[in-house]
């Protein structure tokens, strides 16, 4: 049976401040998000998480704003849970992509080993003390997979979740030659899949579903840098090549089709490069597709 669908906010920016990305979430409320999710029957609409005021600097583990990213862990992480257990579908829109931590916290309280299909621009696993901008949304996904504990914080590594790398699929990231230039090792060969766009046209003629088979229950992460600046250009740190929109619905509407599928996060819209507003219409419609064509069976 379908799922109500519940909205959280979560305002945060790694990079320590409270511009950019961390206004998307009003940003896309004040241009009609909500008003276009309510069309889903059940929808409702939680507000933002309360979250600190975020100080700049580099913490113990070698990340801006370590303080406030600890305290987002754990809200996001009750936020989840709570909305699981009403039997609601979260759905987080960010902020940046260390939202998936505190998700992946959530469903790992109910099960020691849930999955993560991780779509993304970037394979966002940087050592922290090695991140050339010190943001947690460089290194988030390394930070899931547990590669770097020796360096961090006792503070972090508590609240960070623990997932295994044969229970991540990656879809999209296109960073391969800034990881080797920098000397940073890509996760390519390490999941369960890593997926780069150019291989994106094969697997959809054989049917996206069939590739998103993950441990249940397992999380859905949309970052927005995915796609190509053509089709949205604010984002902080756009890259040559991407999706079209039309394929990353496609994937999202797999995916939301798909077993398991426990919660949804979107991130990396920063409202400060939209200045027209166009790139926020384009997210809420696609976000506004995706939950009402969408089954959201799960789990």
């Amino acid at each position: 049976m379908p799922r109500d669908v519940v909205l959280i906010g979560v305002p945060t920016n790694s990079s320590g401040t409270l511009d950019g990305v961390a206004r998307a979430p009003a940003v896309l409320r004040q241009r009609g998000l909500t008003a276009a999710l309510a069309r889903r029957p059940g929808f409702s609409d939680a507000g933002d998480l309360a979250l600190p005021a975020p100080q700049a600097g580099r913490g113990p583990s070698g990340l801006l704003a370590e303080e406030a990213l600890i305290a987002m862990i754990g809200r996001v992480r009750e936020a989840v849970s709570a909305a699981r257990r009403r039997g609601r579908f979260p759905l987080l829109v960010g902020g940046d992509c260390p939202v998936i931590l505190g998700a992946l916290a959530a469903l790992q309280a109910e099960r020691d080993q849930p999955g993560l299909l991780f779509v993304d621009g970037h394979e966002d696993a940087w050592p922290p003390r090695v991140s050339p901008t010190g943001e947690a949304a460089d290194c988030e996904l390394g930070l899931a997979l547990r590669l770097f504990d020796a360096d961090l914080s006792p503070g972090l590594s508590g609240v960070l979740p623990r997932i295994r790398a044969q229970d991540v699929i990656a879809v999209g990231p296109r960073d391969g030659d800034e990881l080797a230039a920098a000397g940073v090792p890509t996760l390519a060969g390490q999941l369960r899949a890593l997926i780069r766009p150019a291989a994106l046209g094969a697997l959809a003629a054989d049917g996206y579903a069939a590739a998103f088979s993950l441990p249940t229950p397992w999380w859905l992460h949309t970052d927005l840098d995915v796609l190509a600046s053509t089709e949205l250009a604010a984002v902080d740190y756009p890259q040559p090549g991407g999706l079209t929109w039309s394929q990353l619905t496609d994937i999202t509407l797999a995916a939301l089709a798909a077993d398991g599928c426990a919660g949804w996060s979107v991130c990396i819209y920063n409202p400060d490069l939209d200045p027209g507003g166009d790139g926020a219409d384009d997210i809420i419609g696609f976000l506004a597709r995706a939950v009402r064509a969408g089954p959201l069976l799960g789990s």
